[in-house]
């Protein structure tokens, strides 16, 4: 009897030490494969567009100038805005942003998948690197600092000036936070945290947004839809992985029926 309890203490022990909880995503090899390859593909190819564009002219920058109270409404009030400082201070919540999704691995749950988290983080940065990389490499939007007169002409007239739309910065950082807090939200649904978690997720990036803006980097609608499509990426490229294995479950079942009588059973359970 002693020997069979032994036994029976043994291979619980090892049930409990070896069981893995459960992930909510599937990973595919050979389809995230593709689609990330693609993705760091397609990046590559926008850097390319980016450091191949044109300067800007003396003759281009005039016109922009002049024709600066064409801008929108929505835009026009942080035309000529110019802050070295503000470009360090956007470094430091964008910084933030991109260790969010590590710290998920503090928990215990998340961190027995973390290679697939990780893989899932490359997927989300490379799919928002490179839809950023071609559109800047594509579209010419001056910055706001080109408008102003007291910034250097050379700097004014390189094509770094021409990339105002739209915000990498923030669409990083968007991708980067809401892919945090959606992973979280996933393997802990029931966490009465997840409040503050999706809280930061949204208020870091807009934070970026705002000292980038400040910085003559880029116009409110630059900034609107990086954060647009950076949290809609952090956010779907997790959605799009999700499980979608059912698991049917014997579990005990016990209660009073319609009659008064007590009953004792098992009953089949579904997991969706």
């Amino acid at each position: 009897m002693k020997n069979i309890t032994l036994l029976v203490l043994i291979l619980t022990s090892f049930t409990s030490f070896s069981q893995e909880s459960n992930s909510p995503y599937e990973w595919q090899w050979v389809r995230d494969g593709i689609w990330t390859g693609a993705a760091l593909g397609t990046t590559i190819t926008g850097y390319s567009l980016i450091i191949n564009k044109d300067d800007l002219t003396e003759e281009k920058l005039m016109q922009e100038v002049a024709n600066q109270d064409n801008i929108n409404f929505i835009d026009r009030w942080a035309v000529g805005y110019n802050s070295e400082s503000a470009i360090a201070q956007s470094n430091i919540p964008f910084a933030m942003s991109f260790a969010s999704p590590f710290v998920l691995l503090f928990d215990d749950n998340i961190n027995e998948h973390t290679a697939q988290v990780l893989g899932l983080y490359l997927e989300s940065l490379s799919t928002t690197a490179g839809l950023y990389t071609v559109t800047a490499g594509l579209v010419n939007r001056s910055r706001p600092y080109v408008y102003n007169e007291n910034v250097s002409l050379e700097r004014r007239l390189i094509n770094n000036g021409q990339r105002s739309f739209y915000s990498g910065h923030v669409a990083a950082a968007a991708t980067a936070t809401f892919f945090a807090a959606k992973v979280y939200s996933d393997f802990n649904p029931d966490s009465p945290a997840k409040v503050w978690v999706w809280t930061g997720a949204a208020v870091i990036p807009a934070t970026v947004g705002y000292f980038r803006i400040k910085a003559g980097q880029h116009f409110l609608t630059d900034v609107l839809l990086g954060y647009g499509l950076g949290a809609v990426t952090g956010y779907f490229v997790p959605e799009l992985h999700k499980s979608e294995n059912n698991t049917i479950e014997v579990v005990p079942s016990a209660g009073m029926s319609a009659t008064g009588d007590f009953y004792r059973g098992i009953g089949l359970q579904m997991k969706f």
